[in-house]
């Protein structure tokens, strides 16, 4: 396990609370816990979102699936 990342037993435990989207077309979309091991790592380090290392894939990604979180935590919308 690395550092900021979560272990296999905690993914487990927070599986359910994403949901489970199938996409037809499109990119596949990169997994929630991929993600979140990305923001974890951004939110802990205090780095800036560029400097996000290439293993948790475009930066972009990981801001914009923050900011989809944020913004629905905010208005209380279900997450799709």
């Amino acid at each position: 396990m690395r550092r900021y990342e979560l272990s296999d037993a905690q993914g487990d435990q927070i599986h359910d609370l994403f949901p489970s989207i199938s996409r037809d077309r499109g990119r596949p979309r990169r997994e929630d816990r991929h993600l979140l091991n990305a923001i974890f790592w951004i939110l802990c380090s205090g780095a800036a979102w560029r400097d996000l290392p290439e293993r948790h894939g475009p930066w972009q990604t990981a801001y914009n699936r923050f900011r989809q979180w944020k913004q629905e935590r905010r208005s209380g919308a279900a997450v799709e």
